[in-house]
């Protein structure tokens, strides 16, 4: 008896994450932002100035913005790429700067940890502007496999963990536009920042197992 009490204690202070979160649960939560410093980049100066400042970080939250396009079968190249420490999300404006080299010294940095999410669709649409061999990266798709998860949208995931929302409003907006608006900026800020917040906790979690995984979450629970 003492034992099933100890574990319903225990059960008590573990978080509770599921293999599968419904999508209907998310609108309930508290919105996410990223609140640190968003530097837009539009220049292969400060190209080059932000990757010296990025490459002193160990790891780094990354992800990619596309101007949609409606036409079936059609792709515009990336538009903008985004690059997160903790506190500070630089946009590099590739429609603009292209991918110079100094964002390619940073993109094949054997130094530096690159976490995304669904990062081979990223890299081979990166590739379509110049071919380069990523270096040291972490796909979150991939990562969070280790606690049990299988849903891999970056909301889905983001919700499971720390009980927040990320809008996907902005996703279809004009990436290519000549300014961009804060809202698209908090957005794109709040996605690659948002990548390395979740390989943080994921690492946090896997190591001291203080959660709890539970199959098939279900709206009406």
């Amino acid at each position: 008896m003492h034992r099933v009490i100890q574990k319903l204690l225990l059960q008590q202070t573990l978080t509770t994450i599921y293999n599968k979160y419904d999508k209907k649960l998310i609108a309930d939560l508290p919105r996410e932002l990223f609140q640190g410093r968003i530097i837009v980049i539009h220049t292969a100066g400060e190209a080059k100035r932000a990757v010296d400042y990025l490459l002193r970080f160990p790891r780094l939250g990354i992800d990619t913005e596309t101007r949609p396009n409606f036409r079936p079968g059609g792709m515009n190249p990336v538009a903008l790429l985004q690059v997160s420490t903790p506190d500070t999300c630089f946009l590099f404006r590739l429609n603009i700067i292209g991918l110079t080299s100094d964002i390619l010294r940073m993109l094949t940095s054997r130094d530096v940890l690159l976490i995304g999410l669904s990062l081979h669709d990223d890299w081979a649409q990166l590739r379509r502007r110049v071919d380069f061999k990523p270096g040291n990266f972490v796909d979150l798709q991939d990562y969070a496999k280790k606690i049990g998860i299988e849903d891999m949208g970056l909301q889905k995931l983001y919700a499971n963990i720390f009980h927040k929302k990320i809008s996907k409003g902005q996703q279809l907006t004009n990436w290519e536009a000549d300014v961009l608006t804060e809202a698209q900026k908090g957005y794109a800020a709040t996605d690659a920042w948002a990548c390395l917040q979740l390989y943080d906790e994921i690492t946090r979690m896997s190591r001291e197992r203080d959660f709890i995984l539970v199959k098939e979450q279900m709206a009406e629970e």
